[in-house]
């Protein structure tokens, strides 16, 4: 699964092999936990479904504070940041 990005931390993953289950999930990389909270916002207004709100996911890593909603189409589209705030 490659991806491309900046300081050793991809910010964007393209996946290849047997098509996902439920549809894509494609994760962004956001500057700061407020930018993943009003990803969250803003995609649930413009009509997202939750599948996961803003927090930590420690067992990804210690600093990992991810959002998650499914689009229309069903693609699970996250936003994370790995800085600690």
């Amino acid at each position: 699964m490659p991806g491309t990005g900046a300081d050793g931390k991809p910010f964007f993953w393209i996946g290849n092999g047997k098509k996902p289950v439920g549809g894509l999930h494609v994760a962004f990389t956001a500057h700061s936990r407020s930018q993943v909270d009003t990803f969250y916002q803003a995609a649930l207004t413009a009509g997202g479904r939750d599948n996961g709100a803003p927090g930590l996911r420690p067992h990804y890593h210690p600093n990992y504070y991810g959002a998650f909603v499914f689009d229309p189409d069903g693609n699970n589209i996250e936003a994370v940041c790995h800085q600690a705030e």
